[in-house]
């Protein structure tokens, strides 16, 4: 499929490019400064650009087949990348033909704390509380968008290697601080690119 990965620069999201791109993926990459993109291969271009610009973005979905998102705030605890890259990205796969995207949100954002155990609920509602927000709109947005979204909910990330062996769910029991490799999850991100199964449908990614 030719693919276009927003956040390949950061740490879900080079698993994410380097996994597509064994898979026999022709990938676009969007990220903020090329010089982090430290992949090279005949089938990855680079855009340069920010993932909140809707012209851009337009440009860049032309020709593709899907869209994986595996934006993240960094280290920020107040970031409003979420929402404001998904109220750009809408209209412009609007715009074309395009209608698949795979976006990586969080376990714990909106109703998902429900499922959460008693130590996830107090780190949820506390230091993530802004960036659980801002995640809870942008998915709120891909829920009322008409477009074939999934949405990734992993809980607490680990850089631990991909093991294939995970559970999948919209309801999970947590225990403690369940985690989740980024390894695993671009896995299963990209294994959406091949089934319906979890269209219109939000996809809870734990051990």
């Amino acid at each position: 499929m030719k693919l276009l990965i927003l956040g390949a620069t950061g740490p879900t999201g080079r698993h994410l490019l380097d996994q597509a791109l064994n898979a026999g993926h022709d990938v676009t990459a969007l990220v903020r400064n090329v010089n982090r993109l430290t992949t090279t291969h005949p089938r990855l271009a680079a855009v340069s650009g920010d993932a909140t610009d809707a012209a851009l973005l337009e440009r860049a979905i032309r020709g593709r087949d899907a869209v994986l998102s595996a934006l993240g705030a960094g280290n920020s605890l107040i970031s409003d990348i979420a929402s404001r890259a998904v109220a750009a990205l809408v209209p412009a796969l609007k715009t074309g033909t395009v209608r698949r995207i795979i976006f990586l949100s969080a376990f714990g954002v909106g109703e998902s704390v429900t499922q959460a155990s008693s130590m996830q609920k107090l780190i949820y509602r506390t230091l993530l509380r802004l960036i659980f927000a801002d995640k809870a709109k942008a998915d709120a947005m891909l829920r009322e968008s008409g477009l074939d979204w999934t949405l990734v909910y992993p809980t607490a990330l680990t850089n631990g290697p991909r093991t294939g062996d995970y559970r999948v769910g919209e309801h999970l029991v947590m225990k403690g601080i369940a985690k989740i490799s980024r390894a695993d999850v671009a896995e299963f991100m990209l294994a959406q690119l091949d089934t319906d199964e979890w269209i219109h449908r939000t996809a809870v990614v734990s051990y």
